[in-house]
């Protein structure tokens, strides 16, 4: 899947000890924001803490810090949004894996929220967990191009009614039909790619960046999160359940619309290569200031898991 038209990045750049800074950072900073476990209620709190806390990539939050280093900042000015958004994907994951919706029962290899508390409290958390990446933008510190509320626009839009929630409707929709490429593309822009660009996006707004960085970010999140859920889709059909942490062959089993099941897997490889070289060409002004944006690209069409 890897395209030979960008160079690797790999050998310059500690990926795996950049991934391991950002998910200790994230993960202080959410045991900061979130209430402690014991808060009355405390069960609602251990909910939310469970899905949290349950050993993911970081990849969002890592997009995020990535992008402000790109533009100059630094992570400590970026964190809010960061945290903000770990939040918003897990409240997303917490209400895909019910049964009403993908009714699954792993996640991260560990048992689904509603396995663990029951179908009501994890609706109930990932509610919360909605509410809470809200409170935590709020209390962003302005800048002199971008304030908190754009901040939130910016959120608020990309996980509304038009891109993370319309995906999904249009996912549960599409189960069992035979769509068009372009519905198909439509599910995959607004139920992943929204939300990873809305990362990129937050994490240069939160340092001040100018509009021309804006719309470059804008681009390489797009194209990465369109090739991730892509590759998402072809890893649910050659990958284990244990090698994924979450149950392999889902998306056939129910029917869903992927890009292996109306392209077949050789062009869905081509498809995730084509968009994540564009996303490269968006980085080209940043120069080396985006070498971590550069090789989480890199390892997010190269990932088997």
């Amino acid at each position: 899947m890897r395209s030979n038209r960008h160079p690797s990045v790999s050998k310059s750049f500690d990926l795996s000890g950049y991934i391991s800074r950002v998910c200790r950072s994230v993960d202080s900073a959410l045991d900061g924001f979130l209430p402690a476990e014991k808060t009355k209620p405390a069960t609602i709190h251990k909910a939310m803490r469970y899905s949290i806390f349950a050993g993911g990539k970081r990849m969002r939050p890592a997009i995020c810090l990535a992008a402000a280093e790109a533009c100059g900042g630094e992570w400590k000015d970026a964190m809010a949004a960061a945290c903000a958004i770990e939040c918003i994907h897990t409240y997303s994951l917490i209400h895909d894996d019910l049964p009403a919706m993908d009714n699954d029962d792993f996640r991260r290899g560990k048992p689904t929220n509603h396995k663990v508390f029951g179908e009501g409290i994890a609706i109930l958390a990932g509610d919360a967990l909605l509410t809470q990446a809200f409170e935590i933008l709020a209390a962003a510190p302005r800048r002199s191009r971008h304030s908190p509320s754009d901040f939130i626009l910016d959120l608020a839009r990309a996980s509304g009614s038009l891109q993370l929630i319309a995906g999904q409707v249009a996912d549960l929709e599409a189960e069992g039909k035979t769509i068009p490429i372009a519905d198909l593309r439509y599910i995959h822009e607004q139920k992943t790619s929204a939300l990873l660009c809305c990362s990129v996006r937050l994490g240069g707004m939160s340092v001040n960046c100018t509009a021309s960085q804006l719309r470059a970010l804008t681009e390489f999140g797009y194209n990465v999160g369109l090739a991730f859920q892509i590759i998402d889709d072809i890893l649910d059909v050659t990958q284990t359940t244990e090698k994924l942490g979450k149950t392999a062959g889902k998306d056939t089993t129910s029917k869903k619309a992927t890009y292996p099941a109306l392209l077949g897997l050789e062009k869905s490889r081509k498809e995730a290569s084509r968009l994540t070289d564009r996303a490269f060409a968006a980085l080209k002004p940043f120069k080396k200031r985006a070498a971590a944006l550069n090789a989480l690209a890199e390892y997010l069409l190269k990932r088997d898991h």
